[in-house]
């Protein structure tokens, strides 16, 4: 590279190729899915690496209106487990990505 033009031009490429691989880790995200238990698996929810919730699975033994309060807490308790692994899974793929491009580990993009 012999001139700042070639720099800029060079920088402006990485970070076009950057913001693909950043689109193609969201892509991916969006279709792995986690599940977060609670209730010693009375209560189940699916979701994506995203957080979009994928499906709710709810044991017939917490039915009873009686069971009701505890049956709102497990849900809760369900999403957020989930949740937390969705964040583990995003923080991978987006390290995966980072390292590809020759990002430092800990540098944070703009989004993360």
């Amino acid at each position: 590279m012999n001139s700042m033009e070639d720099m800029i031009k060079a920088a402006q490429a990485a970070a076009e190729t950057i913001q693909q691989q950043m689109g193609e880790a969201q892509k991916k995200l969006d279709k792995i899915e986690v599940e977060g238990v609670s209730g010693g698996g009375l209560v189940k929810i699916r979701c994506t690496a995203k957080g979009r919730v994928v499906g709710i699975a709810i044991d017939d033994s917490l039915m009873a209106i009686s069971e009701k309060q505890m049956l709102e807490d497990l849900v809760a308790a369900a999403f957020n487990d989930a949740r937390t692994k969705a964040d583990a899974v995003t923080g991978e793929e987006m390290q995966r990505v980072q390292a590809a491009a020759g990002i430092p580990a800990g540098f944070k993009l703009p989004g993360m």
